[in-house]
């Protein structure tokens, strides 16, 4: 495999002694959804950026910004108090991007701005909305997506007071529309009852490949979704691969003959981290990167016979090609390293005819910024500069680390360093978990308000992000380590993390804290319970804590036992009992602040009051916390403000 480091030109760095605070975390802008113009020389991108001081709102909100190719020229197209994101390119050089604008329209619709000038107008009014929407390669058409609206019948129900819900019924499904810019109408493009998620135009415009499960249900979505095409403007859809599982990113060959996309291995597979490539006229599809020891986060075509693909490994990312040769007597796929940086590439976009690639890439000290250059370059240009505000502050050293698991294997994890440290000194540890549990912690810009590792660090912690197994990464066969054993060896892999660093010299074994959101809180909740030895103190963030209730109130019981468990919950009701956080509650004796959002789906609030109870009644210290409005994890701003308060004083109490 060809390697080489991508060298990027950034500013010069520039040492401060202000440490990082909780206001500044939330003051974070990010540079996002980068798209080239078809002449190559423009760039639109989203920046997220937080409120003025004089807003209401409590939320950040989301600008379109336009550069020149080399960086010149940065203008903001629009601003607060519209929301603005998902920006195109129309066929005549103008902008599109989608917002809300209720002085237009009441939903999301798709407006346009000219590059040179001028008020974004609506393009759309479409009753129901858009959700996503893509050119045609022609300019003819739009295809977008569209929620099904409630029946007028029902709206009256509503109005008369017949509110209630009955669970599987009045489904409502997400259907691909085509506007005709001409005639400025609007019609599905098929009849047949199908959840649209991801579409793509062919290149000719003469097809749209998209992904639909066949029910309107989250987590059926995710696992049993296929791959159909249909002919533009209208038709029948036909399937055209059956895939084992789950689906994400798909690409087109600039031929039409080909679908490259990610997908699952096989129904358990807990993700679309392997890299297919579908004839599309016959329908054989074929695994192009099998037993890869990374996990694939996006893929696109370069030309008829190499794809581009994004891939997570271990802690770092890489953009790789992978030449298709099928002329050969065996099938040949070779994968060559074009961009192996320190950095981390959150996303890419590649131009056909100027061979330009753009990135979004952030680092350990940095978050997202947009960086520039030729293909097969070894130089980037970073074009954007947001967050000056960090040239004041210091940020402590991070890097990636490895230890061993009580059966041998390689675990790896991120280490942040107290912002003062000394060697030979031993400190507090916290853990920072992440969920999924097929989730990563890359050696990146990892500090954010449900995750506040640099704001931990500036209080004088250690802070690891173990990747135990079961981790994105490494592959299909290490994200499946933990299947059937959820909550087992999975947490023996964090405590020997913790083991490897007592082991160094570096900390204090008996200051160490845990925290982490959603399966990271089901490991928090395991460490304040079974685990209530090793932890001074536990913050559990939307965490499960009954394995059993779980399953009955979440809206994804088919991924957790269809593809974790390999088994039901109702079928091994003691496996499930002894891998809850609660079955061990006559061990706890860890100081816990448990954290929840009340509109939360995924894990519902029962878990996290079910464990506050419990403690309550065994006199350990706990605090729940409750946040209305908000889902799985923290959106509003004052919300995340007086969590990472609470959070740091809890630590600052019962740890050091």
């Amino acid at each position: 495999m060809k390697k080489f480091l991508l060298l990027f030109i950034n500013l010069t760095i520039v040492f401060a002694d202000k440490p990082i605070t909780a206001k500044d975390i939330i003051n974070l802008e990010y540079v996002s959804q980068p798209v080239i113009n078809i002449g190559g020389t423009r760039i639109a991108y989203v920046k997220t950026v937080p409120p003025s001081k004089d807003s209401k709102r409590r939320n950040s909100y989301r600008e379109i910004w336009v550069t020149d190719i080399d960086g010149t020229n940065q203008r903001k197209f629009t601003s607060s108090p519209n929301n603005s994101w998902s920006p195109q390119w129309t066929p005549n050089g103008n902008l599109s991007f989608l917002s809300i604008r209720k002085a237009y329209h009441k939903s999301t619709q798709v407006y346009t701005i000219p590059t040179d000038g001028g008020e974004a107008i609506p393009l759309t009014d479409h009753s129901g909305g858009i959700g996503s929407y893509k050119w045609s390669p022609n300019g003819r058409w739009i295809a977008f997506t569209s929620r099904d609206r409630e029946s007028i019948e029902s709206q009256t129900m509503k109005k008369n007071g017949l509110d209630m819900i009955v669970m599987g019924e009045n489904q409502l499904y997400n259907r691909l529309w085509i506007y005709d810019v001409e005639s400025k109408t609007y019609e599905t493009i098929f009849r047949q009852d199908l959840n649209v998620s991801l579409f793509e135009w062919s290149p000719d415009s003469k097809f749209i490949i998209f992904q639909a499960a066949e029910k309107v249900n989250t987590d059926l979505e995710y696992l049993e979704s296929s791959i159909y095409l249909v002919k533009a403007p209208s038709g029948n859809p036909r399937k055209i691969t059956e895939t084992p599982g789950k689906l994400s990113s798909m690409s087109i060959s600039p031929n039409n003959d080909q679908l490259a996309f990610l997908g699952a291995t096989s129904y358990n597979d807990p993700l679309a981290q392997s890299i297919f490539v579908l004839n599309i006229k016959n329908g054989k599809s074929k695994l192009v990167t099998p037993d890869f020891k990374e996990s694939f986060v996006d893929v696109e075509w370069i030309d008829d016979q190499t794809v581009i693909g994004l891939s997570q490994r271990g802690t770092k990312t890489a953009l790789s090609t992978i030449f298709l040769t099928e002329n050969l007597p065996e099938e040949v796929f070779n994968q060559n390293d074009i961009l192996a940086p320190k950095q981390i590439i959150s996303s890419f976009s590649f131009h056909k005819y100027t061979k330009q690639l753009v990135i979004i890439a952030n680092s350990n000290q940095h978050p997202n910024e947009l960086y520039v250059g030729l293909y097969n370059s070894k130089k980037m240009k970073r074009i954007t500069f947001s967050n000056s505000s960090l040239t004041d502050i210091q940020l402590s050293k991070q890097e990636t680390i490895s230890w061993k698991a009580r059966d041998g294997k390689t675990i790896e994890g991120v280490l942040t360093y107290p912002l003062v440290y000394r060697d030979g000194k031993r400190y507090p540890l916290i853990l920072q978990i992440h969920g999924g549990p097929e989730g990563v912690s890359l050696d990146g810009w990892n500090t954010r308000a449900t995750y506040p590792v640099q704001l931990l660090a500036a209080n004088g912690y250690f802070v690891l992000e173990p990747n135990y197994r079961g981790s994105a990464g490494r592959g299909v066969a290490y994200s499946k380590l933990d299947h059937d054993d959820l909550g087992g060896e999975e947490f023996n892999d964090v405590l020997k993390g913790i083991d490897h660093l007592i082991k160094k010299g570096f900390v204090d074994k008996n200051q160490v804290g845990t925290g982490g959101w959603s399966y990271g809180g089901y490991f928090s909740a395991l460490a304040a319970t079974k685990y209530s030895n090793r932890f001074k103190a536990s913050m559990v963030g939307a965490g499960l804590t009954n394995m059993i209730s779980f399953m009955g109130t979440t809206d994804i019981p088919y991924e957790m036992s269809v593809v974790h468990w390999n088994q039901w919950w109702f079928d091994n009701q003691e496996l499930h009992w002894d891998r809850s956080p609660l079955s061990h509650i006559n061990k706890a004796g860890t100081p816990t602040l448990v954290i929840h959002g009340l509109r939360d789906e995924r894990v519902h609030p029962e878990q996290g009051m079910q464990l506050w109870q419990a403690l309550k009644i065994k006199n350990v210290d706990t605090e729940l916390v409750l946040y209305p409005r908000e889902p799985h994890g923290i959106i509003e701003r004052p919300h995340q403000l007086d969590y990472m308060e609470r959070l740091i004083n809890w630590y600052k109490k019962y740890v050091k």
